[in-house]
């Protein structure tokens, strides 16, 4: 199942260096973290999860797969390119395909680092990328309202339908506001997905900071944080330098000692993943066995059989029941034997929610 995001940004942010210490970390732990190029400038990364781990030693697992997202490094929009202008056109035809938007910004000074702009200013550079993407979408409504219209005159109900959904999203966009803040009430559900418009897609913040700023932030992206939460949006301070250090380091404890030593606990790399992870409202369920535990993803709100699709779609044609157990219970009652005799393994129907680390055993019948 492919969710992915793609980075965007200004020229000269440190997208790539952001990219590339993505794909470089997952190359070098391939063990527990692997990593393959779809295209030149498409990675997939593991999504860390210690859970995985803790299940795959449990149940004695021979191989151990983490669920992957995508990253998608996208060429640096330019002022104009709505416009089809830089690398405008491509910029645009890549942003409708990716499912979430990371929006890196730069928040750093470096004179050896020329800004487009002339001078470090975040906020400003969002609202250059935002009116973009804004015009953009603006010139694809127009279009596509003169079009419902004609059908709407033949009373075409699912016409007017869509022309009252375009109409509105025309007026959100006058008032100089992106789709992604019109909320579901307004119909930024299943109808607003259909538009392919660009504006309505989740996006998170994700602060370029210097080495110096990566534990704490600096006033740039402080900025950008409390842009983020008027929009209900959510942010991340990284420093893109780190992250490419990181990613040459060898081992595992190596990296945590560098992290230690520069006062951070975490790689930004993997805030940015796991966040990356929540924009897309994904959710993770566990396959457990002796030859293999693996994560697999689905979106939040997904039933069983879907989850079962996720494996083998013949798993969800046939399916007739999950045996699960709940991530907590199954390493409480040390696996599934455990969790059986306690009474802890429930069978669910094709009703049942999936809820964020269960331990699933699909029955199908086809």
């Amino acid at each position: 199942m492919g969710f992915n995001c793609g980075i965007v940004g200004l020229p000269n942010v440190g997208k790539s260096t952001l990219f590339n210490a993505l794909t470089e970390t997952a190359g070098a732990e391939a063990a527990n973290f692997p990593f393959c190029t779809i295209e030149p400038n498409v990675g997939r990364v593991a999504v860390p999860d210690p859970r995985l781990d803790k299940v795959a030693a449990i149940t004695g697992s021979a191989k151990v797969v983490p669920t992957t997202l995508e990253f998608v490094d996208i060429a640096g929009l330019v002022e104009g390119a709505s416009k089809g202008e830089g690398l405008g056109n491509k910029f645009l035809a890549n942003i409708r395909e990716v499912d979430a938007i990371i929006h890196l910004v730069r928040c750093f000074a470096d004179d050896n680092i020329a800004h487009v702009e002339g001078g470090i200013d975040p906020i400003r550079d969002i609202e250059t990328i935002d009116t973009e993407l804004m015009l953009a979408d603006m010139e694809s409504i127009e279009r596509r309202i003169e079009t419902q219209i004609k059908k709407a005159r033949g009373n075409d109900k699912e016409a007017k339908q869509e022309l009252d959904l375009l109409e509105r999203c025309r007026e959100h966009l006058d008032a100089g506001k992106p789709l992604r803040l019109m909320g579901m009430a307004e119909g930024s559900g299943q109808g607003m997905r259909m538009l392919h418009l660009l504006t309505p897609k989740p996006v998170l913040y994700v602060c370029n900071v210097d080495e110096g700023s990566a534990a704490e932030g600096n006033d740039w992206s402080r900025l950008v944080a409390e842009r983020a939460q008027a929009e209900g949006a959510a942010s991340v301070v990284i420093s893109a330098e780190i992250e490419e250090e990181i990613a040459q380091l060898g081992s595992h404890d190596e990296k945590i000692e560098f992290l230690e030593s520069i006062g951070l606990h975490e790689a930004g790399l993997d805030r940015v993943i796991h966040a990356g992870y929540g924009l897309l409202d994904l959710i993770t369920f566990f396959t457990a066995g002796p030859n293999e535990s693996r994560a697999w993803t689905v979106h939040k709100g997904a039933h069983a059989p879907q989850a079962a699709g996720t494996i083998h779609t013949d798993f969800e044609r046939g399916f007739i029941k999950a045996e699960t157990i709940s991530y907590d219970e199954f390493v409480e009652y040390g696996g599934e034997n455990g969790a059986k005799d306690a009474g802890r393994m429930r069978q669910e129907g094709k009703d049942y929610v999936v809820q964020d680390g269960d331990v699933m055993l699909f029955r199908f019948n086809v």
